[in-house]
């Protein structure tokens, strides 16, 4: 008893400094992130603001520049330039001085504010209950989220208002203390952005009649005081366009994200589109609202409000790309009774509202209605079909975990680094994993394109002085066997189509296949290799953009046979065959012998068979011998893609662990843990 009561002091203080310490992380990382956050946002008030004036803001200065339409006495809607409704230009007009003089900084740094105020809003209106690390992290983490979509990057291009009718809804339902004054709000955002007013229905359907009852009547009051100032006006928009149709651009513009968009774009017109468009509409909207009461009476108020905002974006006639906030809250939606399912929904709403949607899916013509309306597919999904959880399901806070593979012991202490990347022998979500290779392979290859030194004629005389160092290192080193190479293969017709053939096929074929089959049969080696591929691509990045490099076949005094490309001409400035799709100067380190000798090296690891293991290693050999026959790679070349291979599986064991030799499952794990417990302290007879 002594003992214990001697022990327990300690015990507690050593709890409260361990609990201090987390509070300590927690509080620097929020430091940190909203350090992050506003880096960003003055890198986006820097691009806007560093365009010349006159490509900068462009449709706020059509509006408020000394010719806009603000200015003009007769109608703002003479022209397609002015989309707002006739109350948005009444509220705007009086502001046209005060606009026209701050038209480049207050309006920037106005609408970052904005920005940083939804966040917060956003943050604060998640779901309860919230974890104290989600608690201090969301705002943050949103701000960042907001900052680099395309909504608030288009918004903040062209100086647009769109974040207005956004953050009045959120302070509406989640900030105003009364009903009158959430109504007020709702319905100024409504007479903003008519399709505001769907959210009228969501809340006389939760019980906030009142509330329901006064946005309705602040929209009657504003869109009739529009009319009384402005009749003429009012009657062109509400009638003649039939609230806003065809102003803004062509309909089925790719930037118009709508049902209505989407249907010109699929072919269909005139009545047949309208009554399509008027059917599935009204079928959206229903099932939407329907949806977002469900979820509000289960307690998710902010997602409840993005299904209500993504309905709203389909059934409108036209969604610009600045009107497409309401997909971005969405993803506080939880979807997927795996851990391993859990990041799939949210990781396709950030990419889907953050990324070009030419990095999503590939240049397949059968894939263009996909590509073309992404972010229109995710918000009808939202609204209609996405089976969100409810709080009331035991998967809602904890999802059925993944099984855990017995850990290897390391030879350091501190290895992992990052021990929450411990390998799992379940499989990763399929569709994440496939859009994870899509957007990393679009993101390397606008990085290798971009890379310091590509097709541009500054960085040509650069990569050929760096191909004259490669040539006389290799020359010192009595290893530059290229051009004898190249020669001797070109006279060996069968040899030459074989290695054309290997170099310009297989460099993909391969790597994919070796992924898929450790997917399906091995999913811990899987992740354990998919790592060490991307890490060892990332490090090639770095060596395209430090070291751009002529290969053999682009430096002219060596006589390098092309056999691949064709016959070049060193007389033009860009004579690489292809510059307009790659960096024909990204050779150092060689990615082609590099992901081949990652496929032999896995395959000799992974294999049970010695023929097995002895044909894995044959395809960096055969990799090696043809990208210097065919004149696209130095030997040196090959060195660096070797180099950057066994970083790469240096940095997966230094950060995931030492590879895991079984794939136990987790409740064995657990059972034979509590067998060794029990064998190292027996219970007293």
């Amino acid at each position: 008893m002594a003992n214990a009561e001697h022990s327990g002091r300690p015990a507690e203080t050593f709890g409260e400094t361990g609990a201090d310490t987390a509070r300590a992380r927690l509080r620097a990382a929020r430091l940190g992130l909203w350090l992050v956050a506003a880096v960003l946002a003055v890198r986006q008030a820097a691009a806007v603001l560093g365009t010349p004036r006159g490509e900068r803001l462009t449709d706020l200065g059509t509006w408020v520049g000394p010719g806009g339409v603000l200015h003009v006495n007769g109608s703002l809607y003479a022209s397609d330039r002015f989309t707002g409704t006739p109350f948005t230009g009444l509220v705007l007009k009086p502001l046209t001085r005060a606009a026209e003089q701050a038209l480049g900084w207050g309006w920037t740094f106005g609408t970052l504010l904005l920005v940083a105020a939804l966040a917060v809003v956003m943050a604060r209106a998640l779901p309860q209950p919230v974890g104290r690390r989600t608690a201090l992290l969301a705002a943050p983490v949103a701000s960042c989220l907001l900052t680099l979509s395309l909504p608030v990057r288009n918004t903040l291009w062209l100086g647009q208002t769109s974040i207005l009718p956004v953050l009045l809804v959120l302070l509406g339902c989640f900030v105003a203390r009364d009903w009158r004054t959430a109504g007020a709000l709702i319905g100024v955002a409504a007479a903003l952005q008519p399709t505001v007013l769907l959210f009228t229905a969501l809340l006389w359907l939760t019980g906030r009649r009142r509330t329901a009852a006064a946005a309705g009547a602040t929209f009657a009051g504003g869109t009739a005081l529009a009319w009384a100032a402005m009749p003429h006006d009012s009657s062109t928009y509400w009638v003649h366009h039939l609230a806003g149709v065809g102003l803004g651009g062509e309909a089925d513009a790719l930037a118009n994200q709508s049902l209505h968009g989407a249907l010109l774009r699929l072919g269909l017109s005139g009545p047949l589109e309208i009554g399509v468009f008027l059917s599935l509409g009204a079928a959206v909207a229903v099932l939407g609202v329907h949806r977002a009461v469900r979820h509000a009476r289960d307690g998710q108020l902010l997602l409840a409000v993005a299904v209500t905002g993504c309905a709203a974006i389909v059934v409108s006639p036209t969604t610009w790309q600045h009107q497409l906030l309401w997909v971005l809250p969405a993803a506080v939606g939880r979807v997927g009774k795996r851990a391993c399912d859990r990041y799939v929904w949210p990781v396709a709403v950030v990419v889907v509202t953050t990324l070009p949607a030419t990095m999503l899916l590939p240049h397949m013509a059968f894939l263009h209605p996909l590509r073309d309306n992404a972010v229109l597919l995710v918000a009808l999904a939202a609204a209609t079909v996405v089976p969100f959880l409810p709080r009331t399901s035991p998967h809602y806070r904890t999802p059925v975990p993944a099984e855990c593979a017995e850990p290897v012991p390391a030879r350091w202490r501190h290895v992992p680094l990052l021990p929450f990347l411990r390998r799992v022998p379940t499989r990763p979500n399929l569709l994440l994993e496939l859009l994870l290779l899509r957007v990393t392979y679009a993101a390397y290859q606008q990085v290798r394109l971009a890379a310091t030194g590509g097709t541009n004629s500054g960085g040509r005389p650069r990569a050929e002085a760096h191909g004259r160092d490669v040539l006389a290192l290799e020359r010192f080193l009595h290893i530059d066997v290229e051009r004898a190479v190249n020669h001797w293969v070109v006279g060996v017709t069968w040899l030459r189509d074989f290695f054309d053939f290997y170099y310009g096929s297989l460099h993909f074929v391969v790597p994919l296949t070796v992924l898929g089959v450790l997917y399906r049969r091995r999913p811990v080696d899987y992740r354990w290799a998919r790592s060490s591929l991307g890490f060892a691509t990332l490090l090639a990045l770095v060596g395209f953009w430090l070291y751009p490099l002529a290969p053999p076949r682009l430096l002219p005094s060596l006589g390098v046979i092309d056999t691949v490309h064709g016959v070049q001409d060193f007389s033009k400035p860009d004579y690489g065959t292809l510059t307009s799709l790659t960096n024909q100067y990204a050779a150092m380190p060689s990615l082609h012998f590099g992901w081949s000798l990652w496929c032999g090296l896995v395959i000799a690891i992974v294999a049970r068979t010695w023929w097995m293991r002895s044909l894995g290693l044959l395809h960096p050999l055969c990799t090696v011998s043809a990208i210097v026959a065919t004149g696209n790679h130095w030997v040196l070349d090959a060195v660096g893609g070797a180099a950057v291979v066994c970083a790469g599986f240096g940095l997966s064991y230094v950060l995931m662990g030492p590879r895991a030799r079984s794939a136990t499952p987790a409740v064995t794990l657990t059972t034979t843990a509590s067998s060794r417990a029990r064998e190292k302290n027996p219970a007293p007879n």
